[in-house]
């Protein structure tokens, strides 16, 4: 029986890039960083000679669900990024928020890019 959601992954190209905007502009705690690499992950992911680096990343004192953010070192993370919205893999992330539009104009100042308004 599943009794609670641990984590959710999500392949990244530029890992610091990407903890940088999840720390600063969204106020994710850092929980841990990992880097993996040779022996156990590769036999896990099915590459040889598997190299990793991860950061999960969580909300301040709460021991719920975390966001794992991973680049491939080897073999190099693939560049296919979309706006397509019709394509197989990850969907979406959602947070609940006090103020939307305050988080949506961080957003937006760090450089992401507006796909429709917030919700």
């Amino acid at each position: 029986m599943i009794t609670r959601m641990n984590h959710t992954g999500f392949i990244v190209a530029d890992l610091d890039k990407s903890v940088e905007f999840y720390l600063n502009v969204m106020g994710l705690k850092m929980v841990r960083e990992v880097e993996r690499n040779g022996g156990p992950i590769s036999q896990v992911l099915d590459y040889l000679d598997t190299h990793i680096k991860a950061a999960l990343l969580g909300l301040e004192g709460e021991e719920g669900h975390i966001l794992e953010i991973i680049q491939y070192i080897n073999p190099p993370s693939a560049d296919r990024p979309t706006e397509e919205r019709a394509v197989l893999g990850a969907s979406h992330l959602a947070f609940n928020v006090t103020d939307i539009q305050e988080i949506f104009s961080r957003m937006l100042e760090a450089g992401a890019k507006e796909l429709n308004p917030p919700v």
